[in-house]
């Protein structure tokens, strides 16, 4: 009796499962980057123009104004993570190591890498490396 073959489990996304992670990639950039310049901008003209209000509106309005001007960077600066992880997957892709897991060496599931292509482990290896923390 022949034993019962095995599929051979995938290593790689083809090339037109490159060339589509790609594309989506670039498109989740572009809009990262309009969203980045939109809160730099948020940042660099929130100037207080409260001249013509009474003292206590105007001190209230200018912290409101310093917070949320602090908010706007602490999201500039996770935005900017963000590109920056964009782009290495960009690199992985052009270097052959897109969609595998750092951790364990196995497919990161489409599925995932759709929702977030810059991923570098599989949701497992991911959870049992927080587990170790």
């Amino acid at each position: 009796m022949k034993a019962k073959e095995q599929p051979l489990e995938k290593t790689r996304y083809s090339d037109d499962e490159l060339q589509e992670f790609k594309e989506l990639i670039l498109s989740k950039i572009a809009k990262a980057e309009k969203d980045l310049e939109m809160l730099q901008q948020a940042v660099a003209g929130s100037e207080n123009d409260v001249s013509d209000t009474s003292p206590t509106f105007k001190t209230l309005e200018e912290g409101s104004n310093t917070l949320l001007k602090e908010e706007n960077q602490k999201l500039a600066v996770r935005q900017q993570k963000f590109i920056r992880d964009l782009r290495a997957a960009l690199v992985r892709i052009e270097n052959g190591t897109f969609g595998i897991c750092q951790a364990s060496g196995k497919l990161i599931p489409k599925e995932r890498l759709l929702i977030v292509p810059h991923a570098t482990m599989t949701v497992e290896a991911k959870e049992a490396s927080k587990r170790r923390r």
